[in-house]
């Protein structure tokens, strides 16, 4: 077996491992809240054909995905910017970088002062949140690009705008598709963390109600919920950045 074969199956393989132990572990004595996998896939399947859990699921992406799609957008687009304008750079990178560190979710609390407790200041905050690591990864694939590949771009008669789109964008996308791969789970975990506020719908509103209620069933089936939203979404980015970055594979 060629080692790719190996590296391919190492995960599954220990995904099922943890499984298997987890299910003969809650086959001894163990407290209410802990479930085996059988039962929590058993309670999903449920709670799918019953329709209680998509109308969750939906909420939650009606605020994670314009949440991340702004975010990411205006993020890219700054990043890119502030990678190439040297006025531009001195103008946000200062207020960004120092920034960073802070959790969103505090200003959660702020924004909902502005716009008052509904959807908009959740979306915001997920916005917010999905902002710098697009905007960090895409200044530092605009600043990557190489200095040859621009002076030779520029010498043989391209505009800078052309040199913009056909060299610093395509050299900086691999960071960029990194980014928006971390912003994709910040916008989860900042969806699940806004939820649990002042919510009536969503998958975090379920996950804390569920659990105000004893009903654990419902909170594992929230939590497998975020957790099958994020891997699809992450599976997708990785399928579009397969086909976007194709040229990059074939020179390897």
């Amino acid at each position: 077996m060629s080692r790719e074969s190996v590296e391919r199956l190492a995960a599954p393989s220990l995904l099922i491992a943890v499984l298997v132990i987890w299910q003969i572990a809650t086959a001894f004595a163990h407290p209410d809240f802990i479930l085996s996998p059988w039962e929590i896939a058993r309670h999903v399947v449920e709670a799918l054909w019953s329709g209680e859990l998509l109308p969750h699921v939906g909420a939650s992406l009606a605020r994670s995905l314009p949440g991340f799609v702004f975010g990411s957008l205006i993020g890219v687009v700054l990043g890119l910017l502030a990678g190439v304008a040297r006025s531009l750079d001195q103008l946000l990178s200062p207020v960004v970088f120092l920034t960073y560190p802070v959790p969103k979710i505090v200003f959660l609390p702020i924004v909902m002062l502005w716009v008052g407790i509904g959807d908009v200041s959740k979306i915001a905050v997920i916005a917010l949140a999905c902002f710098y690591p697009c905007f960090i990864n895409a200044y530092y694939g605009a600043r990557g690009t190489s200095t040859i590949m621009v002076w030779s771009g520029l010498n043989m008669g391209a505009r800078p705008s052309q040199t913009f789109r056909k060299i610093v964008i395509p050299s900086a996308l691999p960071l960029v598709f990194a980014g928006l791969r971390v912003s994709l789970a910040l916008s989860f975990i900042l969806l699940f963390s806004t939820e649990m506020i002042n919510a009536r719908s969503g998958l975090g509103f379920l996950i804390r109600q569920s659990e105000s209620s004893l009903r654990f069933d419902l909170m594992y089936v929230a939590i497998v919920a975020v957790a099958a939203l994020g891997y699809a979404g992450d599976q997708l980015l990785l399928l579009v950045r397969r086909y976007v970055l194709a040229w990059q594979e074939a020179i390897r």
